[in-house]
């Protein structure tokens, strides 16, 4: 489907003269490899940067150079790129940021990966701060830096010239732009010897010619990512390799050099060792009741099978590999010498050492060549060789006894720990401590200390399944006399800003409360009074409601022969013309399959009284809410009732009075009548949460209807447009899980910025409040048809 400029007039309203030119030119190119999401993150990120007031020459730099950095890093990248040049524009001039935009695809290009591309970014922002004079000749020679640099050497290049000239700019200037002897000397002292992003295709057909199969490579900076340095891995499916490999020395027995190996044939190596554990480990080993030294012997063993079964079908990778062993007999003062050890003997029958635990694993090795395809051999194999090697009582230093061959990653592809905890995933890198909320029995929460000190801050929150009365029988329970109303765990859910065009992380919090009952006559009296309109919206509705089984005919493939369709086939035969082929029906039998979510806006202006009324917009709402209800009850649809407000991000309240699996009896009818309007209006993140609940609905139709009286605002938002974009935001977002959002405003000024957020054919503007009771059941009959 072609996607035309045309349908984007409101970003092309924002931009000048000269920058739509650039983009008709630009947007053939941009079609192709952008999304239509993405093609609308593009366009905005060319709005975002007008906004800069850096002048057109800045978007148009970028409006040219975006669309080679999705092709070669993905389009992901792009909002990244135009937040880090809204970050630098603090801190710059729109020259090194325009120079910055330009010089991206060169930097994409040799990274290769949209990640090392975000931290390539960060660096440039680094080092605006630490030295700010020397970016913009950096820039102008970067061509040539990544040409000899990884990420990492630029990061290390870089930061001795900023550390080196802080405060004197001239040499600053000089050693970023290469003019210097020890600009120069370092950059050698750096340069690496093979680069990744210079031979990953050719690694890619070699990769392709031995197995028949594509496989995924990604970079890695060692540098940056102390946890993995240099060391090759799998995860996820993705082979992460090195972003350099310097040659390999090999060592005489004298220390002299031996030879080397080069960058290009180290690649190779590791590529197909990675690729081997992917082709090979089909099942992951299980480390339940082992220990550190244990499993290690196992990964040895574990590399050696695989190894094994690639040779047995390329017998040249033996040879490609064992030249990377260099462990000698000599070697045996750590436990990692007889780890090399025992690698170098499984791999290399011509490697000579005869100490009794190589020769075990050799003759273990070899007895079980029927079972390689087994990685349950390595288990085996593995546990014996680690109670013989413990033996030698030589201590096992996970931290240093490591395998020296430098192709071999460090197997936690087919390790099985614990299963994946969402929670802990999303918690992970902050440094607040998590609260928990324990369930704890009678016993348990009698026995406990006391503590005085307690607060809402407190590490764990213990919850009892029942009230606790005190020996005085008074009945009124502790929690009633000294206890605060109880609250759920946080629901944490990101927003949308406009203005950078990006998501903030668990940026809002959602905190439900218990709602509080009220006089049931309240709702008695409302029931009363629209008893007339209940009944007719009960008919309304079941005349609405397929009934029985119904007959689709004119089908190529049904459930039964459709007589009279048959029969003008047959004439259509007899008399020289081409039949209808569709001469089947299947009879379907129609249900009301619908879930229905309404949320209520409950901030403080509900409490407003209606013009010329004197009853206040909540009374309204309440009236409505419950002639809806009582009708949707009677006929069966399943339903729920939620209200929210909001007192800052950190505290949208949340009140659930009808659930879907809730009867709807005097429990619910008794917090409807006790709802109260209070507070502010954050209805992205409400939005969000009531999505969380429609979502589990197996209904094949979701609908969720806001009813609201005004706009989104919030006491820490004083842009009135950010929580306008964020609403919209969330009803996109609820769209993906097939939920239906419409809304119900009773502002007369709505019409303004509704239809931007909910989309220009669900909403309705109620002009006269006091109609709602009976627009609200008319409206609800027209959505649910």
């Amino acid at each position: 489907m072609s996607i035309n400029l045309e349908d984007y007039k409101d970003i092309l309203g924002e931009l000048s003269e000269s920058s739509r030119l650039i983009l008709q030119s630009a947007w053939h190119d941009a079609a192709r490899v952008f999304s239509p999401a993405g093609l609308e993150r593009y366009l905005q990120g060319a709005k975002s940067l007008r906004g800069l007031g850096r002048g057109c020459d800045l978007v148009a730099t970028y409006i040219q150079n975006a669309p080679a950095i999705a092709r070669v890093v993905g389009e992901d990248v792009v909002p990244e790129l135009v937040h880090s040049a809204m970050m630098m524009a603090s801190k710059t001039s729109g020259t090194v940021i325009e120079l910055m935009l330009a010089t991206a695809p060169t930097a994409a290009e040799r990274l290769g990966d949209a990640e090392l591309f975000s931290k390539y970014l960060r660096l440039l922002n680094v080092l605006l701060a630490s030295a700010p004079r020397g970016v913009k000749p950096m820039l102008e020679n970067l061509d040539t830096l990544f040409g000899q640099l990884t990420l990492g050497g630029l990061r290390r290049w870089a930061t001795w010239g900023a550390q080196a000239h802080r405060t004197n700019y001239e040499e600053q200037i000089k050693y970023f732009g290469l003019q210097t002897l020890e600009s120069k000397a370092i950059l050698q002292q750096e340069r690496k010897g093979t680069l990744f992003v210079d031979v990953q295709r050719r690694i890619n057909m070699y990769l392709r010619a031995l197995w028949g199969r594509d496989f995924f490579m990604r970079p890695t900076s060692g540098d940056f990512e102390k946890r993995e340095g240099y060391r090759p891995y799998i995860e996820d499916y993705l082979m992460h390799l090195p972003d350099a490999f310097d040659d390999f020395v090999l060592r005489a027995g004298d220390g002299s050099e031996g030879g080397r190996i080069s960058g290009l044939e180290l690649y190779r190596a590791t590529a197909a060792h990675c690729a081997a554990h992917i082709v090979y480990t089909t099942t992951p080993i299980s480390a339940e009741s082992l220990n550190p030294m244990q499993m290690a012997v196992i990964s040895v063993i574990e590399d050696a099978r695989v190894e094994r079964l690639a040779i047995n079908a390329f017998p040249g990778m033996g040879q490609l590999w064992a030249q990377l062993h260099t462990a000698t007999p000599a070697q045996s003062k750590t436990f990692g010498d007889y780890l090399n050890r025992i690698a170098r003997a499984l791999l290399d029958a011509t490697y000579q050492d005869d100490h009794p635990v190589i020769s075990r694993a050799r003759e273990l090795f070899a007895a079980e060549q029927g079972r390689l395809a087994d990685n349950q051999l390595s288990w085996d194999i593995g546990v014996t060789l680690a109670h013989e090697l413990s033996l030698l009582r030589i201590p096992y230093q996970a931290r240093t006894d490591l395998l020296t061959a430098p192709y071999r990653d460090d197997n936690r592809y087919f390790w099985e720990f614990e299963e994946f905890d969402f929670d802990k995933a999303a918690g992970a890198g902050y440094d607040t401590i998590q609260q928990v909320r324990k369930n704890v029995s009678l016993m348990e929460f009698v026995n406990e200390i006391d503590c005085e000190l307690a607060g809402d801050d407190a590490q764990e929150i213990w919850v009892l399944g029942s009230e606790l009365f005190p020996y005085e029988d008074n009945g009124v329970s502790y929690n009633d006399m000294e206890g605060k109303e109880p609250v759920s765990a946080p629901y944490h859910y990101s927003e949308w800003d406009y203005q950078i065009q990006l998501e903030r992380p668990s940026w809002a919090t959602v905190m439900e409360k218990r709602a509080k009952a009220g006089d049931m006559q309240i709702i008695d009296a409302i029931a009363a009074q629209y008893k007339r309109e209940i009944q007719r919206m009960k008919f309304l509705l079941d005349a609405m409601q397929p009934q029985g089984v119904q007959r689709i005919r004119k089908l190529e493939d049904g459930d039964e022969l459709d007589i009279n369709a048959a029969i003008a086939a047959m004439i259509d035969i007899r008399i020289g013309n081409q039949p209808d082929p569709r001469i089947m029906m299947r009879s379907v039998r129609k249900v009301r399959d619908i879930s229905v979510m309404v949320l209520l806006d409950l901030s403080e202006s509900t409490n407003d009284k209606v013009a010329g009324q004197d009853f206040s917009v909540l009374d309204l709402t309440r009236q409505a809410t419950v002639l809806l209800a009582d009708a949707i009850n009677k006929i069966g649809d399943p339903f729920a009732i939620h209200g929210f407000c909001s007192d800052g991000r950190h505290d949208v309240e949340y009140y659930r009075y009808k659930d879907f699996d809730q009867p709807y009896n005097e429990v619910p009818k008794g917090k409807l009548a006790g709802m109260t309007g209070q507070l502010s209006t954050r209805m992205g993140a409400a939005i969000r949460h009531a999505g969380h609940y429609l979502k589990q609905q197996r209904s094949s139709k979701k609908l969720l209807l806001v009813i609201t009286d005004g706009e989104p605002a919030d006491v820490d938002v004083r842009d009135p447009q950010y929580l306008r974009f964020d609403a919209k935001k969330a009803v996109e977002e609820v769209a993906k899980y097939g939920v239906t959002t419409y809304c119900m405003s009773l502002d007369p000024r709505a019409d303004q910025y509704v239809s931007r957020i909910f989309g220009a054919r669900n909403y309705m503007v109620v002009d006269h409040v006091e109609r709602l009771p009976e627009k609200l059941p008319i409206l609800y009959a027209g959505l649910t048809r």
